[in-house]
């Protein structure tokens, strides 16, 4: 990613719609626009954060060492810390208003058939072991991630119906109600699109 200088031509896509962001994009997107940042339901749901540029160095790492018994099935959970959503959207309201943004964090109807909560306690130690050293924590990723969305903010603004959802994993088509009376309401923009040319610099684990 650093190697990309910039270049806009190597961009890839920050999806934050329902169907292909992830909650920390739809955290960002809605931050940088002054929406409510939605978490959908009780938000314990917990996965594992990875900045992109270090999945490049785990892959290495792997690679550069090889088992040292023919046939050893090893395993590399690549990740660099994990966070429940809430936990999330926490660190994305508390970097953002160090930017000057003023985010609120509203829970929304959950759309799916998922546990609200879950147990997750995956292991990275071999990664760790190979000298996998994270370059950013999330802070700084998502500082990243905020100042590159900033300069696209009417563009987001003007697909912001795709971060309220409403495919829900019963078949049905309905917007998720906040689970609290919202700061401010998630309005209907002309569209149900929701992605940018913008490099991608975190991914979440699941």
């Amino acid at each position: 990613i650093d190697a990309m200088g910039g270049d806009e031509r190597l961009f890839t896509r920050f999806d934050f719609d329902q169907s292909f962001g992830t909650a920390i994009n739809r955290f960002c997107a809605q931050a940088v626009i002054g929406l409510p940042l939605t978490p959908f339901g009780k938000g314990g749901q917990k996965r594992g954060f990875l900045p992109l540029r270090d999945s490049i160095q785990c892959f290495t790492l792997a690679l550069e060492n090889p088992p040292a018994r023919a046939g050893e099935y090893r395993v590399f959970n690549q990740f660099a810390d994990t966070y429940t959503i809430n936990e999330v959207a926490g660190k994305v309201a508390t970097v953002a208003r160090r930017m000057g943004f003023r985010p609120q964090i509203c829970a929304v109807e959950n759309p799916r058939k998922e546990a609200e909560e879950h147990y997750y306690n995956p292991d990275h130690g071999n990664l760790m072991a190979l000298g996998y050293t994270p370059t950013h924590n999330l802070d700084t990723e998502i500082a990243i991630a905020l100042g590159d969305l900033t300069v696209h903010a009417e563009r987001i603004r003007f697909a912001q119906d795709a971060v309220a959802p409403d495919i829900r994993w019963d078949g049905t088509r309905r917007r998720s109600r906040p689970i609290a009376d919202a700061p401010r309401p998630i309005t209907r923009g002309p569209s149900s699109l929701g992605a940018l040319g913008m490099p991608q610099v975190l991914h979440d684990k699941a």
